[in-house]
């Protein structure tokens, strides 16, 4: 902020000048620090339950086959019984953000190890893991450890008592976008007209108490997900309002703990709680414990400096973040790009924060044929994957594919002539009946994935979903979340 070169931010362009008086305007760094200290208990207490529950072996060391995301075949895998110590890493790396020790390597840590976990196979996909790792992404740019830190605490040289402006305002955009993005998803027939899978999904509870009785009511269902579509599209804006702020926080809190309750949606709610925080005065932190001590607030963000625009650092750190918020906005519409309904389809359903939108479940079997000999094989999925594995593979036509081909490898393996791999495959979407899903005549381990439309998925089924009275199970879990 000392280079000049570009001159005082009055002598600017005005429009430009209030843009970067606006960016690098001094706020108080305490509801960052606030942040960050729960985004590091978030992350450890998630990686203990992890290594507590056996999910660590459950969904790293059984499986046999690794679904990759298209582009990252690459990524190395660690031996199975390197990854409960990579868990233990994730967990002690987070209580090093909690305490703003070596901040800056740990952050970078946090973000790169979570990220590789994530990586590792498709089928482990939520849509917290993915903003968990934007927000850990963006909190290395945020010096959020200048204050109320270890690092401030070991150097006095680097405590300072705010922050600009703009580090506030990145966390908000991209908490923004995942209740903007989940409100505009639910905006379909299912969701409105027909109550779907919210319907499913609440008749499966009816066992819980108190409220168990009534969730078999349709008119539930419906309220649900009027309700939920109109929280998710209105929520930020009562958040951004100083006046409503406080009675929108107890509205969040009141609607993740009820989904919290009625859906075994793991973190979900504790992130988006915590999430919510970057919304709220930036010296909310301290002016909450000035109340509860009954001392005036004070803090010296007045002696910030201010009126002078950055030089090309700061003009390039600006084009990075709208790079990277035009990439936010973008990336969730591309599934407009394939036409169809991509809750069938699903290309483009990942990273475009379809949260708690499908009830899809299905089946598949893969028929090899030996192209020299004419003999035919016909292949469970359950030879190759987990019960968690072949579940989420049924109902993805790229997992499909993937499984194709590693089925042709080892036929071709075996027999020593080429094969040809074709699947059967019936899924049911948000109460329909089941329909094919991809092309049986197809050869898929001619197919290659990527980033075009796929000819083999077929269409979607017309008609509206058919409203069925499941077996009720408090086990389900709720795809998307």
């Amino acid at each position: 902020m000392t280079d000049v070169a570009a001159g005082d931010v009055t002598s600017a362009h005005p429009r430009m000048a209030r843009v970067w008086a606006w960016l690098l305007a001094p706020r108080d760094i305490a509801a960052l620090a606030v942040f960050r200290v729960a985004l590091g208990l978030l992350i450890t207490v998630s990686s203990v339950r992890f290594l507590a529950y056996g999910w660590v072996g459950v969904l790293f060391a059984q499986p046999r086959v690794r679904f990759t995301y298209w582009g990252f075949g690459w990524v190395p895998v660690l031996p199975s019984e390197w990854m409960p110590a990579l868990f233990v890493a994730l967990g002690v790396l987070g209580m090093l953000l909690m305490v703003g020790l070596f901040y800056r390597v740990t952050v970078v840590l946090l973000f790169g190890v979570f990220a590789y976990v994530q990586l590792l196979d498709v089928t482990n996909y939520l849509n917290h893991y993915y903003l968990v790792s934007l927000l850990l992404a963006l909190m290395s740019f945020v010096p959020a450890h200048r204050a109320f830190s270890v690092d401030a605490w070991r150097r006095p040289e680097l405590r300072q008592d705010w922050l600009p402006a703009w580090c506030t305002v990145l966390l908000r955009f991209q908490v923004s976008i995942v209740y903007v993005y989940a409100g505009l998803a639910k905006v379909t027939t299912d969701w409105l007209v027909h109550a779907q899978p919210l319907n499913i999904w609440l008749s499966a509870r009816t066992g819980l108490p108190w409220v168990g009785p009534l969730l078999d009511e349709r008119w539930v269902a419906y309220a649900a997900a009027w309700g939920g579509m109109l929280f998710d599209s209105t929520i930020v804006l009562f958040l951004m309002w100083r006046r409503t702020r406080p009675f929108a926080y107890v509205v969040v809190v009141g609607f993740h703990a009820a989904t919290s309750a009625l859906f075994p949606i793991g973190m979900f709610p504790f992130i988006m709680v915590t999430a919510a925080l970057v919304f709220f005065d930036p010296s909310w932190p301290r002016t909450l414990l000035a109340r509860v001590r009954r001392n005036p607030v004070s803090v010296s963000v007045l002696a910030a400096e201010e009126g002078r625009a950055p030089g090309w650092k700061g003009r390039v750190a600006l084009g990075v973040a709208v790079v990277y918020a035009c990439l936010q906005v973008v990336l969730p519409l591309r599934t407009h790009a394939y036409g169809g309904n991509v809750l069938w389809h699903e290309q483009g359903m990942r990273f475009s924060w379809r949260v708690m939108t499908r009830e899809k479940n299905g089946s598949a079997t893969f028929m090899v044929r030996d192209s020299v000999t004419g003999r035919e094989w016909h292949v469970s999925p359950s030879q190759y994957l987990t019960r968690l594995q072949e579940r989420e593979m049924a109902v993805q036509p790229d997992l499909i594919l993937q499984l194709a081909h590693r089925i042709a490898r080892d036929f071709e393996a075996t027999t020593q002539h080429p094969v040809e791999v074709r699947a059967d495959v019936r899924v049911s979407l948000n109460g329909r009946m089941s329909e094919p899903l991809v092309d049986p005549a197809v050869d898929l381990s001619k197919e290659e994935d990527g980033l075009g439309p796929k000819a083999w998925i077929l269409p979607a089924p017309e008609g509206p979903p058919v409203h069925l009275r499941p077996a009720r199970s408090s086990h389900a879990r709720v795809p998307g979340a």
